[in-house]
């Protein structure tokens, strides 16, 4: 069953699990559930997303009842006006803090700006070999999107060479499947924890929160990270 994080007349939020895509796509066809047919089922109401959130990224992800409150919703997310905050586990030691202003290209070849900052929360080191290396070092950072590129985070993340642990197509293929040999971890350390936006019908500001998932929790033990969300 799925963790539903708020739920109102013309909203309702859950807290995905990684590996769950959000609908049917035809570049997943190895898919048998999805998030939109789980909750219409667990709800027996209609409904329908109004954003999106990568198939191994867990965290908050927010429908609509209604079509004119799904079209508001699309259109403060397009315009930057939804306030989302992520966590991450990261390859190394990332600075305490960092703008990174970076621009991404869409799937045409014409680039767009793309702007994350980000807050290293907590850094891990674990007497556990890597490479040429005596022990292995991570990071935790709170993430904040100031725009909605596709794949930004993973992006912008190796971009500044602290990969996303577990991403397979962004991140290092060496960490990636240390962690899942070591570890048996096959997903990624990527969680959408936090929503803030202005309800569009009741002009209400809402602040969502939603916790980290069994395996990314596991992964923050296994490093003695002990961060509270």
């Amino acid at each position: 069953m799925l963790e539903i994080v708020y739920q109102d007349e013309h909203l309702i939020a859950i807290n995905k699990p990684h590996g769950l895509l959000v609908h049917r796509s035809k570049i997943a066809n190895d898919a048998t559930e999805f998030a939109l047919q789980l909750l219409r089922d667990q709800i027996g109401q209609q409904v329908s997303p109004v954003h999106r959130l990568d198939r191994k990224t867990s965290g908050l992800l927010l429908f609509a009842f209604e079509k004119e409150v799904e079209i508001a919703m699309h259109k403060q997310f397009m315009e930057g006006e939804v306030s989302k905050k992520y966590l991450a586990i990261l390859r190394g030691y990332a600075p305490d803090q960092l703008d990174i202003d970076y621009p991404l290209a869409k799937e045409n070849g014409t680039m767009q700006d793309a702007f994350t900052s980000f807050v290293t929360l907590q850094r891990a080191e674990i007497d556990v070999a890597f490479g040429k290396h005596a022990t292995s070092r991570y990071s935790l950072v709170e993430a904040t999107p100031k725009t909605g590129r596709m794949h930004q985070l993973r992006k912008h993340f190796a971009h500044i060479f602290h990969p996303i642990i577990g991403d397979r197509t962004h991140g290092c293929n060496k960490q990636n499947r240390f962690f899942k040999e070591r570890f048996e971890m096959t997903t990624m350390l990527l969680h959408a924890s936090q929503l803030a936006f202005v309800h569009p019908v009741t002009g209400q500001q809402i602040e969502l929160k939603a916790g980290v998932h069994p395996e990314f929790k596991r992964m923050m033990e296994l490093m003695k990270l002990a961060f509270e969300n």
